[in-house]
């Protein structure tokens, strides 16, 4: 098991995780059910604020994966909420507003119940890629300093959401860097390593033996700031910041070799 389903499946109190997935819904599925059963197997209450295209692949995951989602639901220990209408409740001209929120939020919060042998809460959020998709991101990084400001006050774990493409030029560092500061970790697209995998490949292909020597620069860029970010990742947003020239052909090529890795899991897509 890798260290990130190691982080999913026993998140830490307080957490706050990302996950960029547009590029791969499937993998956000399969992460994102980790998290979710890994909750319900241990007892957690289990909050969902997601549309209902990804309530019903989540729900179709769980199952697959054993859980009685009849007697989740039933007893409360697992709840869905609809992140449009969610989101509707606490907007005021076209912000997120802190009391509003608070009371919304925590209401659902109650209204999770988790089983006596646990006490604990995990949420999964979409209302912020909601926002992010409208082009509302000063709106987005609003709300996610408001779950932050709740988490501080709470004890539960937190995993966003956004439909970004780690392949496309929206992901670089002057677009993202409120989304990397309001996070501890962002969750790579394949915990197993193909997207890195499928980086390197290309890096090699077009830069020959600087890719090496790329690498150990590329390891020394993270900020403190950031949240505690995938290596694949990572790449991308050096490139995209440093290697200008070499970037989209990189990135491109690597997009190939990605979906060539992907291509046992492509059943997935649209429930199993």
């Amino acid at each position: 098991m890798s260290p990130w389903e190691r982080l999913l499946e026993r998140p830490h109190s307080r957490g706050h995780f990302v996950q960029l997935y547009e590029a791969d819904e499937v993998a956000l599925t399969k992460n994102v059910g980790h998290y979710l059963w890994e909750g319900l197997r241990r007892g957690d209450g289990v909050l969902v604020i997601a549309t209902p295209e990804h309530q019903e692949l989540f729900s179709k995951h769980l199952d697959s994966l054993g859980a009685d989602l009849a007697q989740a639901i039933g007893t409360q220990q697992l709840n869905f909420w609809d992140a449009q209408q969610t989101l509707a409740q606490f907007m005021v001209a076209g912000q997120p507003d802190w009391q509003r929120f608070e009371k919304v939020i925590r209401g659902a919060m109650r209204q999770v119940r988790p089983t006596e042998r646990a006490e604990g809460l995990r949420a999964y959020g979409e209302m912020v890629g909601i926002l992010w998709k409208a082009r509302q991101f000063a709106a987005a990084i609003r709300l996610e300093q408001f779950w932050n400001k709740l988490l501080e006050q709470s004890s539960f774990s937190l995993y966003c959401a956004y439909a970004i493409d780690v392949f496309g030029k929206e992901f670089e560092v002057a677009n993202l860097e409120g989304v990397l500061c309001t996070h501890t970790h962002m969750v790579p697209s394949q915990p197993d390593g193909k997207l890195e995998t499928a980086l390197n490949r290309s890096m090699d292909e077009i830069l020959g033996p600087k890719a090496d020597a790329l690498r150990v620069l590329i390891k020394a860029n993270h900020r403190p700031a950031w949240a505690v970010m995938p290596t694949a990742e990572s790449i991308v947003l050096w490139l995209r910041k440093n290697l200008p020239e070499h970037a989209d052909q990189i990135v491109s090529r690597a997009r190939h070799h990605y979906h060539l890795l992907l291509q046992p899991d492509s059943s997935l897509v649209g429930g199993e």
